[in-house]
């Protein structure tokens, strides 16, 4: 005989739908919780174009560089600070996708502070700046450089067209800025020799040069942006001497 439920039974089982329900909306609400938060660090992290304009400050984007500064590969690592991040042997002995990986790994412990080109380029920390979150590899893929080739060196530029001796030589009608390369920054790194640089010619604006920049815009009243315009140049031939 097929038993009737009382009232008392239909509405216990009613309550216990509704319980159910409940834990199954909470378990919904939880997992997209869950994927918020995942995407939301992801998304705190500096995006991809950030690290280009990064790297070409800094080396002109090319992992494998070592001007024997002191710096090296891509994101100018010196030795210290890559191993503070757990990198073994040189920066731009290592891969790309290991680079790139070093980098993220130093921007959640530091920020961008540990970069000068940060600064140059203006560049804001994100969410995870100095996080101290370690990384995993799969998080720092984004960046973009470990699956790329390394840039072509720039095209050369002509130097400029030679004076009368003692003369200035004509302006290049470049500005240059930290990390270019070109023959009228060696014109300029030699021509500084005179006042006891030490240049051996390299033709590339790294730290040594920046220095000599600054020290003659200083000398000479000019805004000391330590970037390489027509005024600092006249000045490197008829201006007042830095040293």
């Amino acid at each position: 005989m097929r038993r009737v439920l009382s009232v008392r039974d239909m509405t216990n089982r009613v309550r216990t739908a509704r319980r159910a329900a409940a834990r199954a909306l909470l378990l919904v609400v939880a997992v997209l919780g869950m994927e918020l938060v995942v995407t939301g660090a992801a998304s705190a992290d500096p995006a991809s174009s950030t690290w280009a304009k990064l790297r070409m400050c800094e080396s002109s984007g090319r992992y494998s560089i070592n001007t024997g500064n002191g710096y090296y590969g891509a994101y100018q690592f010196d030795l210290p600070t890559w191993r503070s991040v757990g990198g073994q042997g040189r920066p731009d002995q290592a891969s790309p996708r290991e680079q790139d990986y070093r980098a993220l790994y130093l921007y959640r412990m530091r920020g961008w502070q540990p970069w000068e080109c940060g600064g140059m380029l203006g560049l804001a920390n994100d969410g995870d700046a100095r996080s101290k979150r370690v990384p995993s590899w799969e998080e720092a893929a984004y960046i973009g450089g470990g699956g790329q080739p390394t840039p072509p060196a720039p095209k050369p530029q002509p130097a400029p067209p030679p004076g009368p001796p003692g003369a200035t030589p004509a302006w290049p009608g470049l500005v240059y800025a930290y990390g270019d390369c070109a023959p009228a920054l060696r014109t300029f790194q030699l021509r500084m020799n005179a006042f006891g640089y030490g240049f051996s010619g390299t033709g590339c604006y790294y730290d040594k040069t920046r220095t000599a920049v600054l020290d003659l815009q200083r000398a000479n009243g000019i805004n000391d942006s330590g970037r390489l315009g027509p005024k600092t140049w006249k000045a490197a031939w008829e201006g007042k001497a830095p040293r």
